[in-house]
């Protein structure tokens, strides 16, 4: 699914992965108990800075910080977009 969203300088578009409905034992958490997803996987690159290239790419697995990156909604799907700097690893 390609989006229309092209980010700038060094910011990165992700899609985050659903929170988690199962511990691992087979308890079910309810809605207001899920945590916030905290991986995604990176949807779009922006060309980096003139000193920096970007190391993540289209189609990383990412893990980022809690309350990193500013969340959007397109086409009903959520995304965050966020400096490269706030992702934490790829994986």
């Amino acid at each position: 699914m390609a989006v229309n969203i092209k980010p700038l300088a060094d910011r990165v578009l992700v899609e985050p992965q659903a929170a988690e409905t199962k511990t691992a034992s087979g308890i079910i958490i309810p809605e207001t108990a899920k945590e916030k997803p905290q991986r995604g996987k990176v949807v779009a690159v922006g060309n980096g800075k003139k000193d920096h290239d970007m190391t993540v790419k289209v189609g990383d697995i990412v893990l980022y910080g809690k309350f990193a990156g500013t969340e959007l909604k397109h086409d009903d799907q959520d995304y965050l977009i966020m400096r490269e700097d706030d992702i934490l690893a790829i994986v």
